[in-house]
């Protein structure tokens, strides 16, 4: 009996590649397309435990004969060391190991000179090493390839790379996916539980990014995919049933959490963007990365990507829930606030990024016209997308991330700020444009907390 209850416990066991295999094989058929994927990996390995299988993975990429292995001092001891050990089986093994590192130009340039003569990198880490490496590697033609130590963000599999430039804005720039990505869930499960919590909060940004970027798409006719929800469509629905199990360690609730967020990396390679996981929501949280100073808590992106989340779905809420269409009016954007708040250098930036979105008399009317035309459809349309805000919230707490400004230990003030001006900083259109043109959200942003 105890023999077939093991066997049973294998058969049954998930298979975290499921469709994610298919799609790095060119087996899987785009259906907007009638295509077959092509995607710019070679391997993602998702399993409960990788101990014993570092050096075989890596082999089979064929990245180079000797190897550098780039960690900080947390993904060092978490799985870094193991990474070398084994690798040294294949050939000789240097180390650098990075002390609290930030994804910055001045230390991937200091990167840059010390991978200068590397063969094959192997980054050991999560957000910052792995986008360090990225951006190198790329700027340097050479090929990498990550084992991620917890499920902390969305940008494994992404080929963009968030770096924040020498002015301080922080942006997506053009960059490489991993040759290989692979993933013990045991060493996740065992990352400090924040770091989870951070990446389910990626996660939960689907419902408010996909609102914002269809509604830019029926109102703007910017480009909009569907490709990227629908490969991790069934698998949303399996993570947030086990939300709570990212708050204890749970290995298949961190499983799910690296498959969504696997796959929703992938999608930027169907588009080319990011916009299906990144909307209002994530410019509220790069607002406050870029400009809260001395204020920052040191709180992930993530962490404040869940509560501007949900600041979000209650902003949508305040139009879906109104049979009425929205009317905006010409937009106001100040420079000469932008430039006090953000800097000359930064402010000139962005506000040749958000021209495009600022509408004079005619443009308004335009987007009101657009809007009463489309309005009983667009609303249902949103609302099929939308997740109820209650729902959201328990979630997020479940998984045990931040829910308030206040749980982050940000300043009120400070994100409030950040909510009315955030939409200063992309090119993208979203409900908080709406709002502002609307001339209702610094109201609204004097309610949230």
């Amino acid at each position: 009996m105890e023999l077939e209850a093991t066997r049973t416990a294998q058969t049954t066991r998930p298979n975290w590649t499921a469709l994610i295999d298919e799609i790095v094989e060119g087996k899987w058929t785009n259906p907007e397309t009638g295509k077959l994927a092509r995607v710019p990996y070679e391997s993602i390995v998702i399993e409960e435990s990788l101990d014993g299988q570092e050096a075989d993975l890596v082999a089979g990429l064929g990245l180079g004969e000797r190897f550098t292995v780039v960690a900080d001092t947390n993904t060092w001891d978490a799985m870094g060391a193991r990474v070398a050990g084994a690798l040294r089986s294949l050939g000789p093994v240097e180390t650098v190991v990075l002390d609290h590192p930030h994804a910055d130009m001045a230390n991937a340039e200091d990167l840059g000179r010390t991978l200068h003569g590397a063969d094959a990198v192997i980054a050991v880490g999560s957000g910052t090493i792995n986008d360090l490496c990225k951006f190198v590697t790329a700027k340097a033609g050479k090929r990498y390839a990550v084992f991620g130590t917890a499920a902390s963000m969305n940008g494994y599999t992404s080929t963009t790379a968030s770096m924040t430039l020498d002015s301080g804005l922080k942006v997506s720039l053009p960059s490489q996916g991993p040759a290989g990505f692979f993933v013990d869930l045991g060493v996740s499960a065992r990352a400090p539980r924040h770091l989870s919590a951070s990446g389910f909060a990626d996660c939960l940004v689907r419902s408010v990014a996909q609102v914002d970027w269809w509604m830019s798409h029926r109102l703007l006719s910017t480009l909009y995919s569907a490709v990227p929800y629908i490969i991790q469509e069934e698998d949303e629905v399996e993570l947030n049933a086990r939300a709570a199990g990212i708050a204890t360690g749970d290995i298949a609730a961190n499983g799910y959490l690296h498959r969504v967020l696997t796959l929703c990396g992938l999608g930027v390679s169907f588009t080319g963007m990011s916009n299906h996981g990144s909307m209002g929501e994530h410019q509220i949280s790069h607002y406050i990365d870029c400009f809260a100073g001395a204020d920052h808590p040191g709180t992930l992106h993530g962490q404040q990507v869940g509560v501007a989340t949900l600041t979000m779905a209650r902003l949508q809420r305040h139009f879906l829930d109104s049979e009425t269409a929205p009317f905006i009016h010409p937009t106001r954007i100040n420079p000469i606030d932008m430039a006090r708040r953000m800097g000359p250098d930064i402010a000139a930036q962005c506000f040749e990024e958000l021209k495009g979105k600022i509408f004079d008399e005619r443009g308004a009317a335009r987007i009101n016209e657009t809007f009463a035309e489309i309005w009983p459809t667009l609303r249902a349309e949103l609302n099929a997308f939308a997740l109820p805000v209650a729902d959201m919230e328990k979630l997020l707490s479940d998984a045990g991330g931040p829910m308030t400004s206040r749980d982050l230990g940000l300043p009120v003030a400070r994100y409030r700020e950040a909510v009315i001006h955030s939409r200063e900083m992309r090119n993208r259109y979203s409900f908080l444009d709406v709002a502002a043109d609307a001339g209702i959200l610094e109201d609204f942003a004097a309610g949230e907390a």
